[in-house]
């Protein structure tokens, strides 16, 4: 065991208005298995760029073991992957690796042609194996991981929460709420009233944080109450107090002094009833203040349309030319329906959503029959944010959308609201992914649509954007056909589920179309 120390941590941003961090002081042990969470932009990542001393900064950090980041820059993706994996860990040690890949569920023969193949003929899927292997193939260090779940599908990030939870010592950013409560013993979620440390899972802690926000509420309910009910009781005594002073003026009155008397008593009364109340009020004030509010955004689907909106009939699908994905699919897409296509990488998710979206799929396409409804609308959120680029500001006029309730969507989802607003002054290149994926989903939320069809819609977003997008769904009740890996979304979100993998790889044969 040893202890991580950050002492009197500041950081800033160039140009930033306010610091991200401002006299931070943590101890962290490297024996914890810690999730680190919180709403993009609060610094997961520049917290790991500190904790690797790559970031300038006040203050001190003692971080008693060598750091390994993850993912590490790849110097060359041409690179063999042995040969990469060579390059990345100083100590190497081949046994050591392939343990590693076994461990993480790659066969001992497709590991050996793996470190013959240039990295970037592998998967997104098996880019992040090869890459996590060589991260715990190193004989010493503490793993800082980012993000490590982008390109695995269900399967794989089951295999990669079973994989952490048998290692010892790391730090994690995912916004993955099931990896998080298979894997992690603390979390440390940075939040608007900053760092919050707790040992146990992400559940554990998102229930006591809902605990403490309901008492919260409650208290500040009740004291709002009260400051109402002595503003009520000092008025009264005031009047009481005017009106005993009053009453000393006449010719029948036997003891004027008693009256005054009387008159100040009450008077006092008064005073110490606003004083009850001031104090109450204020500290009404101070409650709430950073509590994090998560209203969902506004859905508004077009009415929906009588009969099936879309219909597929031994549907095959086959991607430039040679390589066919999937074979005799039938389905239906009716009203209100929500429909989670799953399947392993490389099934054809993401060739089929563009096809039911009609979406322009270069070196792809199909045969059998596909029909969709007269005039059906459809709203389609990609998989890929990084082309954004350009001016924020156009990015709805360019779109068709209403700009400001589009940036009352992106308010919503913890973006561009008043502490952000310099975002609306940068190029939309410089935006995080998660920035970037915001943009594309309050798009995809503002357009009003028959059908939504969402490609992995929440990469890169935080948990409370998921949460919310999930609330949203749920409360609108739009039709809507998903690919998502996040296991706890579309076990709330979907009312039907279609596995590709039962019509993955098989002879494609009879009259093609290219869809483009």
């Amino acid at each position: 065991m040893a202890l991580i120390a950050l002492n009197h941590v500041t950081f800033a941003h160039e140009g930033a208005p306010r610091p991200l961090f401002d006299d931070l002081s943590l101890r962290l042990d490297t024996d914890w298995k810690l999730g680190l969470i919180g709403r993009n932009g609060r610094g997961k990542t520049t917290l790991l760029h500190l904790l690797d001393g790559t970031l300038p900064h006040a203050g001190n950090i003692d971080m008693p073991l060598p750091t390994h980041r993850f993912p590490p820059a790849v110097p060359d993706p041409e690179l063999p992957v042995g040969a990469l994996a060579r390059l990345l860990v100083p100590d190497f040690a081949p046994w050591r690796w392939r343990r590693e890949l076994a461990l993480l569920g790659v066969a001992e023969l497709e590991a050996s042609a793996w470190e013959a193949r240039p990295f970037a003929r592998l998967s997104g899927g098996e880019q992040t194996k090869a890459l996590l292997a060589a991260l715990f193939a190193h004989d010493t260090g503490f793993p800082l991981i980012d993000e490590p779940t982008n390109h695995l599908d269900a399967a794989g990030r089951a295999a990669l929460g079973r994989y952490l939870a048998r290692k010892r010592g790391f730090v994690l950013v995912s916004h993955d709420r099931a990896l998080l409560d298979a894997c992690v013993d603390h979390v440390l979620a940075l939040t608007g009233d900053g760092p919050q440390l707790q040992q146990g899972r992400y559940s554990d802690w998102k229930r006591n944080r809902e605990y403490a926000e309901a008492c919260e509420r409650a208290r500040h309910d009740k004291l709002r109450k009260d400051a109402r009910r002595l503003t009520e009781a000092a008025r009264r005594s005031a009047g009481w107090s005017e009106a005993v002073e009053r009453s000393k003026i006449g010719a029948h009155v036997p003891d004027r002094g008693f009256v005054g008397h009387k008159a100040a008593k009450m008077m006092k009364r008064a005073k110490a009833l606003e004083v009850r109340r001031d104090k109450a009020a204020e500290e009404a004030a101070s409650l709430l203040r950073h509590v994090e509010e998560r209203e969902p955004p506004v859905l508004c689907p077009l009415p929906s349309r009588p009969g099936r909106l879309l219909e597929a009939a031994d549907l095959s699908l086959w991607y430039q030319a040679e390589r066919p994905l999937c074979r005799g699919l039938n389905l239906v897409v009716e009203p209100g329906q929500r429909l989670a296509i799953s399947g392993g990488n490389g099934s054809g998710k993401s060739t089929l959503l563009r096809l039911l979206a009609g979406e322009e799929t270069v070196g792809a396409g199909f045969s059998g029959h596909l029909r969709r409804a007269s005039g059906l609308k459809v709203s389609y959120v990609a998989q890929d944010c990084g082309f954004l680029q350009g001016d924020p500001a156009n990015f709805p006029i360019l779109r068709g959308l209403d700009p400001a309730r589009f940036r009352a969507v992106l308010d919503r989802l913890g973006m561009g609201g008043k502490a952000d607003k310099s975002l609306w002054n940068r190029d939309m290149r410089l935006y995080s992914d998660g920035q970037k994926k915001k943009m594309l989903l309050a798009a995809g939320l503002c357009a009003e649509a028959h059908l939504y069809v969402w490609d992995e819609p929440l990469n890169f977003l935080d948990i409370e954007a998921r949460e919310q997008i999930e609330n949203a769904l749920l409360a609108a009740g739009p039709t809507l056909v998903f690919v998502e890996h996040d296991r706890a979304f579309t076990e709330r979100v979907a009312t039907d589920k279609l596995d590709l993998q039962a019509f993955f790889s098989r002879p494609c044969t009879g009259p093609r179309s290219v869809f483009h």
